[in-house]
């Protein structure tokens, strides 16, 4: 078994990873225009405020889960 903090750090890093990987579908999906590159899109979503609401849903789905994972 993991040590807490390892788990935390893995659980909060796949959330993070799930956020990111959506972001980048919606921005192929909602404007996949000619000259759309995967670093144009890559910039366009690597940005303070999504890294914010990533971290933030991160941390309040891994304490959700670890709550849940407690209590039952």
């Amino acid at each position: 078994m993991l040590a807490p903090p390892w788990r935390a750090v893995i659980e909060t890093g796949s959330i993070i990873f799930l956020f990111y990987s959506n972001l980048l579908m919606g921005e192929f999906n909602r404007s996949n225009g000619v000259g759309k590159s995967l670093a144009v899109a890559v910039v366009d979503i690597l940005t303070p405020v999504n890294f914010a609401i990533a971290v933030t849903s991160a941390l309040t789905g891994y304490v959700v889960v670890e709550f849940l994972r407690k209590r039952l």
